[in-house]
């Protein structure tokens, strides 16, 4: 069973606008642009970013990869890794994050690939399965949460989980090795 995801769910506009506002003073602090790699959010992570004024300082381009083929030749993840992994997974994700940076001029990524439901679940994988990959200082970190709801409420709280970590990640980067 995949634990359930312990910061609160759901943010206001207020809230969500704030975290983007770190992200932008993040990144724009250190001469950085953002480029994100989306599936199961068709966008939303995107439009969050860019939402705010003055986003194209930061948001270098947001890609929308819901299908397999488009994973493969937008982002260049092999079809290979998606037939022996399936597309939510670690392997998949974190090869989507390293794929929007290869494909971008940005310096730092995220990823988002899941299951919002209310199909294609499966034991492994139920719905409202989501996998994370971001890309910061040179690392690539991948997470799994489960989320609880109908489609739209699986794909607003990865949308905010997708922000929150990236805000986290950097105000303290890893260190490079």
């Amino acid at each position: 069973m995949l634990p359930k995801q312990e910061l609160p769910a759901f943010a206001t506009p207020a809230q969500q606008t704030k975290i983007i506002h770190e992200i932008a003073a993040l990144l724009t602090g250190r001469g950085w642009l953002l480029a994100s790699a989306e599936s199961c959010t068709g966008g939303l992570v995107a439009a969050a970013c860019t939402d705010v004024a003055g986003s194209s300082l930061w948001f270098e381009r947001g890609l929308v990869c819901y299908s397999n083929a488009a994973k493969t030749e937008l982002l260049g993840v092999p079809a290979a890794l998606i037939e022996r992994h399936g597309a939510v997974s670690d392997a998949v994700v974190r090869a989507m994050a390293e794929g929007a940076l290869a494909h971008s001029r940005a310096q730092v990524s995220l990823a988002v690939t899941g299951i919002a439901g209310p199909a294609g679940g499966s034991a492994d994988k139920p719905v409202g399965t989501v996998w994370f990959g971001w890309c910061v200082a040179g690392q690539t970190e991948a997470q799994r949460c489960r989320f609880d709801g109908d489609r739209s409420a699986v794909r607003a709280q990865a949308t905010l989980h997708a922000l929150r970590e990236l805000a986290r990640r950097l105000a303290a980067p890893p260190a490079l090795t």
